[in-house]
């Protein structure tokens, strides 16, 4: 539940399974360059005037170098989380996030490249779901613990 006393950055979150999905049900994560052991799903803020889907197209090819995926489903509502003190000084003047999760398929062919404009990622890998808590930043497992979850529940993953 989101705290009204505080500032969440809006936000959109790509669980992105591997081409390989159904056959195969791995997940994309990678290693954030500004922070030591920090794994994660890809994401960003949401622009002035954009819409969540534009905002997860946008920031895959920010991030990722490919926006080229299906939508397979979507997080039902948003979910927030605060940011730890070692990061909080950085995100000013949030306090915390609250994001749009979407499960996504990755497309056959597509090309990953963390090697952007702007890098963000020092390295990724796809692993399976019951790997991911061996890799996840600790003030993002609650939350995604809640939308994995789901997603399990939904027949998804």
């Amino acid at each position: 539940m989101e705290d009204k006393t505080k500032k969440y950055r809006p936000n959109v979150a790509a669980i992105v399974l591997s081409s390989s999905y159904p056959a195969k049900c791995e997940i994309f994560i990678a290693s954030r360059i500004d922070v030591e052991d920090a794994w994660q799903f890809p994401q960003g803020g949401i622009d002035e005037g954009e819409t969540p889907n534009e905002a997860l197209f946008r920031e895959l090819e920010e991030e990722i170098g490919t926006n080229k995926v299906d939508i397979i489903a979507e997080f039902p509502e948003w979910v927030s989380y605060d940011f730890p003190p070692s990061v909080a000084s950085r995100m000013a003047p949030f306090d915390g996030q609250t994001q749009k999760y979407f499960l996504v398929k990755l497309h056959k062919g597509a090309k990953i490249d963390i090697d952007t404009e702007i890098p963000e990622f020092s390295q990724y890998k796809f692993v399976k779901t019951e790997k991911l808590n061996d890799y996840i930043t600790f003030f993002k497992r609650t939350v995604y613990k809640k939308v994995l979850k789901y997603f399990k529940q939904e027949g998804y993953i």
